[in-house]
């Protein structure tokens, strides 16, 4: 269990990110037309987990922007960005921001994940929906980078999770 805040009061997740240095669990994930997202669909890929409470907040739909512009032109490099908005409202919304370089993810229907990564809120306003974190794993699936975001209202570091991506080649 960890600790992070929305504006200021503390809510938990249940559980913890994996570790750097660790494999990271597989995944299966609803992608936008009901698809499997799965973590054998990246291999021979660094895998950017851009972790988020919805796309319906604008925090959320920046850090999809952020990371589509970013990350997803780097070589060998995958950008998952996963939340519990459902598959549909994901699709709609890369279609409407003309956002073609990330991969959206579901959680909605994978309780595997949610306890895997430790990423799912427990108690709080967003109860029930993701904290915001980034993970990036190698080609190895090992965890190089992890950033749970202490204020679910602020950004996660972009800079830092870009700059290991930059290191790793």
């Amino acid at each position: 269990m960890e600790t992070v805040y929305f504006k200021e009061q503390p809510c938990h997740t249940c559980g913890t990110l994996p570790a750097v240095g660790s494999i990271a669990p597989g995944f299966n994930l609803a992608g936008a037309a009901l698809n499997e997202v799965k973590d054998t669909d990246f291999k021979g890929k660094r895998v950017v987990l851009n972790i988020f409470p919805s796309l319906d907040t604008d925090v959320c739909a920046r850090s999809v922007r952020r990371f589509n512009e970013e990350a997803a032109g780097l070589k060998d490099t995958a950008v998952v960005c996963v939340s519990m908005d459902l598959p549909f409202a994901m699709g709609r919304f890369c279609t409407i921001e003309g956002i073609k370089d990330v991969t959206p993810a579901s959680a909605f229907r994978s309780p595997e994940f949610v306890k895997d990564y430790g990423v799912m809120l427990c108690d709080g306003p967003l109860k029930g929906l993701l904290a915001r974190a980034v993970i990036v794993l190698d080609t190895d699936r090992r965890v190089i980078y992890r950033q749970l975001v202490e204020e679910i209202t602020d950004e996660p570091d972009y800079e830092a999770a870009i700059s290991v991506l930059r290191q790793d080649r």
